[in-house]
């Protein structure tokens, strides 16, 4: 007996991450003071991790709070700091034993400074049809920002505005060449495809023989052998399973006669 089963090319596949980097025009003042205090956070918290393997729930508090007194950040940027340099001295560490890198602590020169869901404007930009300007959380209050978009950062947020993508919460702002970028993360939807393929299974008593061919092909064939008939036919197939059904039950009941008369208590209590 043979069974069909189609392949859909459309089917359920994970999101694809995709970064896109917009330069930040005019940014304040105060934002050039945020990146040296951000950065002596990365580092410190990547040492300490280096060297013990992992940062402890309570060292983690107890840091923190010094860090809030020490350096004037907003309270979500300091935990993201020390998020990053925990990623980035267990990183470290892997690099270490795979013998990538021999310094006794990890040097972190530059960063990328983070901003959580609730540091930026994220509700209204990803509300947004034409985002054009950021609003982020830095020492004194939320500063607007505004952006250039290009093609790239449209193509992508059309993708959104059309339900096949969606903006991560999380912004990253980075310095390259003496210029601030913003990063927007977009987790894309795979484009959904028609089926392309049919498998057919043929389920025998000692083996199983499996045939896979292309789903077009197998169309295209059946509509080339259709051409033949110009007149479409109905035919009937003799297969004769009721009279085999009834010669069944026959056996069955003769079989039962003749084991009733020779175990007559069977079945009684």
């Amino acid at each position: 007996m043979w069974f069909v089963k189609v392949f859909m090319g459309g089917r359920c596949m994970e999101s694809v991450k995709r970064a896109v980097a917009v330069e930040l025009e005019r940014p304040p003042p105060e934002f050039s003071a945020v990146e040296e205090p951000y950065r002596r956070i990365v580092e410190e918290v990547a040492a300490y991790v280096a060297e013990r393997g992992r940062l402890e729930r309570e060292r983690y508090n107890e840091l923190y709070r010094r860090f809030r007194k020490q350096y004037p950040l907003p309270a979500q940027l300091i935990q993201q700091a020390m998020n990053q340099g925990v990623e980035t001295g267990k990183s470290f560490l892997e690099a270490k034993r795979n013998g990538r890198v021999h310094k006794p602590h990890p040097e972190v020169r530059h960063v990328a400074i983070r901003f959580a869901k609730d540091s930026w404007n994220y509700r209204k930009t990803a509300a947004s049809t034409t985002p054009v300007k950021l609003a982020l959380s830095l020492p004194g209050g939320r500063r607007e920002i505004w952006i250039k978009p290009h093609r790239r950062f449209w193509l992508y947020w059309w993708k959104v505005l059309r339900k096949e993508a969606e903006l991560a919460s999380t912004l990253i702002v980075k310095r390259r060449r003496g210029r601030l970028y913003a990063v927007f993360v977009f987790d894309v939807m795979p484009k959904r495809k028609p089926p392309a393929e049919v498998v057919a299974f043929d389920v025998n008593e000692n083996s199983v023989a499996v045939a896979r061919s292309s789903l077009l092909s197998t169309v295209d064939a059946v509509a080339q052998w259709n051409r033949q008939y110009l007149d479409p036919a109905v035919y009937s197939i003799r297969t004769d399973f009721g009279r085999l059904a009834k010669r069944y039950e026959a056996v069955r009941n003769a079989k039962l006669e003749e084991l009733k008369r020779k175990y007559p208590f069977a079945g009684r209590d």
